[in-house]
């Protein structure tokens, strides 16, 4: 067995994270201001110091939990969208399908992925009291429902910024973080004991039939 000590560098790397991770907890489930260093430096497992030292203040922390969601979002999406290819070389039928993988991705990483749950907590807690955090996410956030409008738009025809197909989009990703939000009751009323890859699949199903009907009707409005 080695008895070799962890570099400086992966010590910093690991207090880095840990204090990341025991934040965003936190952050989502008591608030920003209901959450003190002593406790996020207890979580850690670390000396408190270490916040300002590693993030200059509560602030700064609050600053890379925002960047670490950040980075997971789109990690998720990536996964999920595949590759990124021009949009506007697309058949309908090729942009319906990217759409259904998306939903399909996102599941899986929010509904399903039970690390998911700070995530999601985080955001809701910034999308109901916004701080520069918020800036943070929305700067990651706008692009990523920019570009499911744009497949909206070549799957049903109708123009990609306009109010209705913004709203489309917003209502296909509120299906899927409810089912997140609301996991208690869905558990409960549905008889599940987890969300797991075959509850998942039945979401998927509901949510991919909900996307056509609405892209039958977007179509007909925009033929």
């Amino acid at each position: 067995m080695s008895d070799r000590k962890p570099s400086p560098f992966l010590r910093t790397e690991a207090t880095r994270a840990a204090l990341v991770r025991a934040a965003l907890d936190l952050f989502g489930a008591k608030g920003f201001e209901a959450t003190s260093t002593r406790e996020i430096a207890t979580a850690a497992k670390v000396n408190i110091a270490a916040i300002a030292y590693h993030f200059g203040g509560k602030e700064g922390l609050r600053a890379a939990c925002a960047d670490f969601v950040v980075a997971t979002i789109r990690q998720i999406f990536a996964a999920a969208a595949g590759e990124a290819s021009a949009i506007e070389a697309l058949t309908p039928a090729g942009a319906r399908d990217a759409l259904a993988r998306t939903i399909a991705g996102l599941i899986d990483g929010i509904v399903v992925r039970g690390e998911a749950r700070p995530i999601v907590r985080f955001v809701m807690r910034e999308m109901f009291e916004p701080s520069a955090a918020f800036e943070r996410l929305y700067a990651a956030i706008g692009p990523m429902h920019g570009r499911a409008c744009a497949l909206w738009s070549r799957a049903s025809g109708a123009p990609a910024e306009s109010e209705t197909t913004r709203l489309a989009v917003f209502s296909l990703i509120g299906q899927l973080i409810y089912f997140r939000l609301a996991r208690p009751a869905v558990l409960r009323r549905m008889e599940w004991s987890d969300i797991g890859p075959a509850e998942g699949a039945a979401i998927k199903r509901l949510v991919v039939g909900n996307l056509d009907a609405a892209l039958a009707l977007a179509r007909k409005t925009n033929p």
